[in-house]
């Protein structure tokens, strides 16, 4: 008798356990065909990982080969700005400089008389001869500052997933600006030592000098010089950055040309079966 009742409560045993695996293995399956369980911060984390990644991927893009030239061509354009404006006020003579609150042109100015009222009429002749130079050159460096900047913005994304007619339009500027600085140089030069030339800097120049201000005389400044100087090296940027932007142009269009034949490969090997979703990212 007591060997029928163990066989059935084995058979109840391999059977409750055959259950309990059955159970377990739904439930199993149950939870890996259901999406895992976040926190509640968790949502957060991911989001503020990918906001600095983002941000940082930013910063490098901009401060690439191409970019950092474009910065520096943003600075040099200011300083020409700058140095334009500093060379008119200190080639426009001492009776102009009579209203900055420190200078008093009666007692710091040793001219009196007819001989002040003439300095002051040339001073001002002289003024309006460099005008066209001081307009032009401001307008110039503020115009390729301010487009330069724009591309600097421009460029915050990888090479291959901005426009190629964006990068093209950066390497057309860079040249076309690094040509017309060349210009500008020598246009400015000529223009400063035609105004230098004329009668009316000779004057001021002996009456200036008959006074004892020797520095005041009609040879070219050191802020022309200076402007001369700071609009040379932003031709040389604007060429290296053309340089380095030519290189990137081409490195892209090979990407773009290996992914599309590397698609085009795929769908020939693989007609019927959709691209996935991870496939579509560089």
């Amino acid at each position: 008798m007591s060997h029928p009742s163990r066989s059935n409560r084995d058979h109840r045993d391999r059977d409750r356990l055959d259950r309990d695996r059955g159970e377990a293995s739904s439930q199993d399956n149950s939870r890996s065909s259901r999406p895992p369980y976040y926190p509640s911060d968790s949502h957060s984390r991911p989001r503020s990982i990918r906001e600095s990644f983002r941000s940082s991927s930013k910063c490098t893009n901009i401060c690439s080969r191409r970019g950092v030239m474009l910065i520096c061509t943003v600075l040099t354009n200011a300083l020409v700005l700058i140095c334009v404006v500093s060379a008119q006020m200190v080639m426009s003579g001492m009776s102009s400089m009579g209203g900055f609150s420190t200078f008093d042109i009666n007692t710091n100015f040793n001219l009196q008389g007819t001989e002040l009222e003439q300095v002051r009429n040339l001073d001002m002749q002289f003024s309006q001869m460099r005008a066209p130079g001081v307009y032009g050159g401001v307008a110039f460096s503020l115009t390729f500052g301010v487009v330069s900047l724009l591309f600097v913005v421009a460029g915050n994304k990888p090479p291959h997933l901005m426009s190629q007619k964006l990068l093209k339009g950066s390497f057309g500027f860079q040249v076309v600006g690094a040509v017309l600085y060349v210009i500008a140089v020598g246009l400015y030069l000529h223009f400063v030592i035609q105004v230098n030339s004329t009668d009316v800097c000779k004057q001021r120049e002996r009456l200036y000098s008959r006074n004892g201000y020797t520095w005041m005389n009609c040879s070219v400044g050191g802020g022309d010089a200076a402007v001369a100087l700071f609009a040379l090296i932003t031709a040389i940027l604007y060429t290296v950055g053309a340089v380095f932007t030519f290189q990137t142009i081409r490195r892209v269009s090979r990407f773009l040309q290996d992914r599309k034949r590397r698609e085009e490969e795929k769908q020939r090997g693989r007609p019927h079966s959709p691209l996935r979703a991870g496939t579509t990212h560089v």
